[in-house]
């Protein structure tokens, strides 16, 4: 089943800063895009206890939402909704990107600070059940978009996928990508798949070939930190015979990179990209 997408980005918040970060970057790419945004917040067990212990109810969530609406669309020219829904973040963030249209999810991750605590294997679960690319921020800000992109390439698998997510990012902020590749025949020959529709597209690109060393991940981190990079695209890998994905150690590397740039993870799906793609 295609999903449909609605010009959306969807950014869950626990009212943490680093989900302030989230939001700040949602807002930016949004104003980039020309979608709405989207702020959600999963009422669960965490958010039940904090709000008993500090003797609140639920107002005080939709206040806070409101406030959040209101500074953003303040700051930047877009439109916000916000949503409190009773759920569990693993399940609900996903549902609401599907039931709303969303085109990307913007996730805050951190240590244990705020309601929910959307650390480690938190953050990768809600990641790796998304329907839709997950852009995983950490502190860090980055308010002028996404151009300087690296896509690391360390497999033949899901080319299509990945070059299609890569373009349109790439020309709807305007952005350069760097290619930064295994070495070996099957890599280069998904590479040369990969760059042909780039140039096609006019999308700026180069090539990056890493050394042979058993740290990929550190050589991509060390590349894109030391040039400036805004953006690291990775995509999931999906289990056999199940409708999940899963991440690697590789993977994780990469999504709390200690650089703290935001990471853009795609799971494949079945997408219509007529609908979805005007480059």
């Amino acid at each position: 089943m295609e999903e449909k997408m609605n010009n959306i980005v969807l950014v869950p918040t626990d009212f943490s800063d680093v989900c302030a970060n989230a939001i700040s970057q949602a807002a930016a790419a949004a104003e980039f895009l020309q979608y709405k945004v989207c702020v959600l917040h999963v009422i669960d067990k965490n958010t039940k206890a904090y709000l008993k212990n500090v003797g609140l109810d639920k107002s005080n969530i939709d206040e806070r939402l409101a406030a959040i609406a209101d500074n953003v669309e303040k700051k930047h020219k877009v439109e916000v909704e916000v949503i409190a829904k009773e759920g569990n973040i693993f399940k609900t963030i996903s549902d609401v990107a599907k039931e709303i249209g969303a085109n990307l999810v913007f996730l805050g991750t951190h240590g244990k600070v705020g309601m929910q605590k959307l650390t480690g294997s938190f953050a990768l679960k809600v990641v790796t059940s998304s329907p839709v690319p997950v852009i995983v921020v950490q502190k860090r800000s980055f308010e002028k978009g996404y151009h300087n992109i690296v896509l690391p390439i360390t497999s033949d698998s899901g080319p299509w996928e990945k070059t299609k997510w890569a373009a349109y990012i790439a020309k709807k902020f305007k952005a350069k990508i760097i290619i930064y590749q295994l070495f070996g025949e099957k890599i280069d020959l998904a590479v040369k798949q990969i760059t042909s529709h780039f140039d096609k597209n006019d999308i700026d690109y180069s090539i990056k070939v890493a050394e042979k060393s058993s740290n990929f991940s550190k050589q991509v981190i060390d590349y894109a930190t030391s040039n400036n990079a805004d953006l690291i695209m990775i995509m999931t890998n999906p289990e056999k015979g199940v409708a999940t994905f899963i991440l690697g150690t590789y993977d994780e590397q990469m999504i709390f990179n200690t650089s703290q740039i935001p990471v853009l993870c795609v799971n494949p799906r079945k997408l219509n990209w007529e609908k979805i793609v005007s480059y």
